[in-house]
């Protein structure tokens, strides 16, 4: 997928709607910034901001995807090609992501196990600083665990053990459920039942 191809399409069909980055961001509720990534093709919109682009202009994901207007006769074409890459590139991102949980998650467990550890067997440190040093690991643990947490709701997809269904839970889901690893005992909303559900990248 040729991002450059895709970023220089997005400047064109915004300066043909006389549209300065500034003015796209405030029509998408989103940064400038952002606008400015997406042309630069350092990365792609989100699926909600692919949906305002493309109502935004007039033109079909297809044509988003492709970095230009398409005839009849060359649709069906590009929009298999186009599918087969935004899944590669959206399995690489999940993978990516998952990187970043696993080093998050390692990272603060390390970090807290040893902050135990000082305030447990280093005799010489007053009560407080043992208390203190406690309470920042507990804080800690907390927060690796919650952004891992919301890198695994939001990266993948779960799929149901009964029926099949792929589907992105909420974040609560997640926290409370039962789990070993990245499998998790949830509801699954389509037909309703529970399962230990497979995270699927």
């Amino acid at each position: 997928m040729d991002l450059n191809r895709i970023g220089k399409f997005i400047a064109k069909l915004r300066l043909e709607n006389d549209l300065t980055q500034e003015g796209l961001a405030e029509k998408l509720d989103i940064s400038n910034r952002s606008i400015s990534k997406w042309e630069r093709g350092i990365c792609l919109p989100d699926a909600s901001n692919m949906a305002k682009l493309c109502k935004l202009f007039n033109i079909s994901y297809n044509e988003l995807l492709s970095g230009e207007k398409l005839e009849k006769d060359n649709y069906k074409k590009k929009a298999e090609k186009n599918l087969k890459e935004l899944t590669s590139v959206e399995t690489a991102q999940n993978k990516k992501f998952f990187l970043y949980e696993n080093v998050i998650g390692y990272i603060s467990t390390i970090t807290f196990l040893f902050l135990i550890f000082i305030a447990s067997f280093v005799e010489e440190l007053p009560l407080w600083t043992r208390i203190a040093l406690i309470a920042f690991g507990v804080v800690l643990i907390l927060v690796g665990c919650s952004f891992c947490i919301k890198i695994e709701t939001e990266a993948g997809k779960y799929e149901c053990a009964k029926c099949g269904y792929r589907y992105v839970p909420k974040y609560s889901s997640v926290y409370f459920s039962q789990h070993f690893g990245r499998t998790r005992k949830m509801t699954c909303p389509k037909c309703h039942q529970k399962s230990w559900q497979k995270k699927i990248a």
